[in-house]
C-alpha cells in the first residue's frame, strides 16, 4: 500500500518517496496556454503549495518527476525557465522592518539559486525588478514568478489595522514590480487564503486573472470524489463512502464538489473521522470578531452574500460572510441571481467545519475548559434519555461558566440572539441535527433539535427585550409549533427558555411532551 503524501508540499518528493498523487497537471497546462497572470484563493490547507511547486518543476524542465503524469508528453521540455519563487508561510511577520528583512532575504535565496546579483540588494522594487530582467537575460527565456501565501504577512496582523495596513504597503511595493516586468515575464501566479482588492494590493496589475470563482479551474486544489476513489482506492476498503461524504466533502467554488485533501488523508492514514483540517489551525480572529459584531451564529446557514462580499477586501473593510468563505469555514451551495445581482447561498462545507467551528465558538466563551467539555457529555447523555430536566441544568452550568469579564468587556447580553447562539453552538458542536429559524405554516420555530426518533422544539425569550405576555412555552404551544412533526412517529419535546439579563442565566427552563406525539 502506497504512502498517503500528508503534509508534503513539493512534487519531488511525492515522486521521488513513493507517494500515491493526485494528478492536478492537466491544469498546469490549461493555465499556461490560455493566460499569463493568475490569482486564485483557497483555504490553508488545500494544496496551494504542491500546486505551485508543481508549477515550478514544469517551468524548469524536470521532465523525469512528471512520469505517468498527463503533462509527461503534453509539455516543450526543452524550454527550461528561470522561475522566481517566494512563499510567506513559514514564521511570523510582526512589522514592516520585519517583513522587509524577509522580502530582501528571499529575493536574496532567488539570488543565489537563478546564479543573478542586484546591485543593491536593500532597494525591494529595484532587485526584484532587476532579478526578473537579468534571470531573462542569463537564461535565454522569460522568467516565471510564483508567489505562495502572499497574503499571510497581513492575516499575521489582522487584529491591529494600523500594522496590517503598514505590511500591505510593503507587500504592495514587491507586487507592484510584476506589472512593470511584463516584457520579461512568461508566466505568473500568486495564490493565498484571502482576496485583497486589486486596488489595495495589485496596484496597476489590471490584467491578473482572478481564477478563484472559475468553474474551469474549481478542482485545482482538493480531491473531486472521483480522484479520490480512484487514486486511494486501496485505503477505502471497508470503508464507508457516504459517511466520508459526509465529514470531508463539499467544498464548493462554482463548479464540482471537492474533498478537504488534509482531512481526508489523515482520515484515510488514521481510520478515524475527526476534526483534522480544523484542528491545524485555531481561527481565533474569526471568534473575536464574532463577538465584536454581535454575529447570530445560527445565520451561518443558508446565509446569503452578494457577489461583491465575496469578492474581495480590505484591512478596514472586513465582513464576516467574507472571511468564512475565503478562508473555508462557509462555501457555496448555489448561485442565485436577482436581475443584475448575483448572489450566493452560503453554508458550512461539512460536518467537521459544522461540528468544529461551533465547538470552537462557544469554548471560546468558557475559561474553564473542563467544564466545557463536562456540559457536553451530560448534555448528550440528556439529550439521549430525554431527561429535559437536566438539559436545563446543563446550560445553567454553562451560562454561569461564562467570565462576567466577557461580558462587561464584549456586551454579550445587548442583543438578544447571544442567548440563542450558545444553544445552537452546543448543539451543532454535538453533531446533532439542528435547524435554526425552523419553519413552519404558523412560524418561524426558534430551534429544533432531532436525535433518533425525538425532536425537540425550543423558544427562547429574554424578559426585558421581548415585551409578549406569557412564558416561552406557551408561546410555543399558542403558535402550534409542534404540528409539523405530528404524524412522523416521533417523541415530541416543547420547550420554553427563557434568560434574565441582569443574571446572564437562564431564570425559567419549561418543558412537556406533546400529547400528539404519535
Amino acid at each position: 500500500m502506497k504512502k498517503l503524501p500528508i503534509g508534503v508540499s513539493t512534487l519531488r518528493e511525492i515522486i521521488e518517496d513513493g507517494y500515491t498523487y493526485v494528478d492536478k497537471t492537466r491544469i498546469v497546462h490549461q493555465l499556461v496556454e490560455s493566460g499569463k497572470y493568475y490569482f486564485l484563493s483557497r483555504p490553508r490547507r488545500f494544496g496551494k503549495s504542491l500546486f505551485i511547486d508543481t508549477l515550478k518543476e514544469a517551468f524548469e524542465g524536470n521532465q523525469d518527476l512528471f512520469q505517468n503524469l498527463w503533462l509527461f508528453d503534453r509539455w516543450d521540455w526543452k524550454k527550461k525557465h528561470p522561475v522566481i519563487h517566494i512563499s510567506f508561510g513559514a514564521g511570523v511577520v510582526r512589522n514592516r522592518e520585519e517583513l522587509d528583512r524577509r522580502i530582501v532575504d528571499l529575493l536574496y535565496q532567488n539570488q543565489k539559486t537563478l546564479g543573478v546579483t542586484c546591485r543593491d540588494p536593500g532597494d525591494i522594487p529595484g532587485c526584484f525588478g532587476e532579478l526578473i530582467r537579468e534571470s531573462a537575460a542569463k537564461h535565454g527565456q522569460r522568467t516565471v514568478v510564483l508567489v505562495d501565501e502572499y497574503d499571510k504577512p497581513i492575516l499575521d496582523n489582522i487584529t491591529d489595522p494600523e500594522q496590517a495596513i503598514e505590511i500591505r504597503e510593503g507587500l504592495k511595493n514587491l507586487y507592484s514590480v510584476i506589472k512593470d516586468s511584463d516584457a520579461h515575464i512568461r508566466f505568473s501566479f500568486l495564490t493565498g487564503v484571502s482576496k485583497f482588492s486589486k486596488v489595495s494590493l495589485f496596484s496597476g496589475l489590471n490584467n491578473l486573472r482572478d481564477i478563484t470563482l472559475s468553474p474551469h479551474f474549481a478542482t485545482i486544489c482538493g480531491y473531486t470524489e472521483a480522484e479520490m476513489t480512484e487514486v486511494f482506492a486501496e485505503h477505502l476498503e471497508g470503508k464507508t463512502l457516504e459517511d466520508i461524504r459526509s465529514w470531508y466533502n463539499g467544498y464548493s467554488w462554482l463548479g464540482e464538489r471537492v474533498y478537504n485533501p488534509f482531512s481526508i488523508l489523515n482520515y484515510l492514514e488514521e481510520g478515524e473521522f475527526s476534526n483534522y483540517w480544523f484542528e491545524s489551525g485555531t481561527p481565533e480572529f474569526l471568534l473575536k470578531l464574532f463577538l465584536a459584531r454581535k454575529y447570530l451564529a445560527p445565520n451561518l446557514e443558508n446565509t446569503v452574500a452578494t457577489e461583491r462580499l465575496l469578492g474581495s477586501f480590505d484591512v478596514n473593510d472586513i465582513e464576516i460572510e467574507t472571511m468564512m468563505f475565503q478562508t473555508g469555514y462557509l462555501t457555496i451551495q448555489e448561485r442565485q441571481q436577482f436581475g443584475n445581482l448575483t448572489a450566493y447561498r452560503l453554508d458550512y462545507p461539512n460536518l467537521e467545519v459544522r461540528m468544529s467551528f461551533a465547538d470552537s465558538l462557544s469554548a471560546f466563551l468558557v475559561s474553564q475548559r473542563d467544564v466545557y467539555e463536562k456540559c457536553k457529555i451530560d448534555l448528550y447523555q440528556a439529550l439521549s434519555a430525554a431527561r429535559l430536566d437536566d438539559i436545563g441544568n446543563v446550560f445553567h452550568s454553562l451560562f454561569a461558566a461564562i467570565p462576567h469579564d466577557w461580558y462587561r468587556k464584549n456586551k454579550l447580553t445587548e442583543y438578544e440572539g447571544y442567548y440563542a447562539s450558545i444553544f445552537y453552538c452546543y448543539f451543532t458542536a454535538l453533531g446533532l441535527d439542528v435547524t435554526a429559524e425552523d419553519t413552519t405554516n404558523h412560524g418561524r420555530i426558534d430551534m429544533t433539535v432531532r436525535l433518533a426518533n425525538r425532536v425537540f422544539i425550543f423558544e427562547f425569550k429574554v424578559l426585558d427585550l421581548d415585551k409578549t405576555p406569557g412564558t416561552a412555552l406557551e408561546q410555543v404551544r399558542k403558535k402550534g409549533y409542534a404540528d409539523k412533526y405530528h404524524g412522523q412517529n416521533l417523541e415530541i419535546y416543547l420547550i420554553g427558555v427563557e434568560f434574565d439579563r441582569d443574571e446572564r442565566n437562564i431564570v425559567r427552563f419549561d418543558w412537556e411532551k406533546s400529547l400528539s406525539s404519535h
